[in-house]
């Protein structure tokens, strides 16, 4: 039989313990990697916290960091059908939407994306399951 308080002990020591691995300004709900390789750009933790608090993308959602013509790039994919994928600057700008759309190519602007990235690292992955 547990000792009166031990509960309550023992869930004390569990949140003392838990508390730290969450710095202050970052999610539970953002892993650590995201986070850490959002540190030089803090609009990518926005953007990942709104993905989570919206519908779950049908394909789920990834953000992918590349080389792209000589600059660092972050690359949301596109959820089904006509919606496109966005690659955005390391500032947070919208580059341009290299696939999806009605014609599939995306809005034209980075119609090399795909042949000319490099360096791919997965940030982000929605990994919540689909309704």
């Amino acid at each position: 039989m547990a000792k009166p308080g031990g509960t309550i002990l023992t869930l004390a020591l569990l949140v003392t313990l838990w508390l730290p691995a969450y710095k202050p300004g970052t999610s539970p709900m953002i892993s650590e990697a995201a986070t850490a390789n959002a540190q030089g750009a803090p609009w990518l933790n926005q953007l990942i916290q709104e993905l989570q608090e919206a519908e779950t993308a049908n394909p789920p959602a990834k953000i992918y960091r590349y080389t792209y013509n000589g600059q660092e790039i972050y690359y949301l994919t596109g959820r089904c059908c006509d919606i496109p994928s966005k690659v955005y600057d390391m500032y947070g700008k919208i580059l341009c939407e290299p696939d999806g759309g009605i014609t599939g190519r995306g809005d034209g602007r980075c119609p090399d994306f795909a042949e000319k990235r490099t360096d791919e690292t997965l940030i982000w992955e929605d990994k919540r399951e689909q309704k």
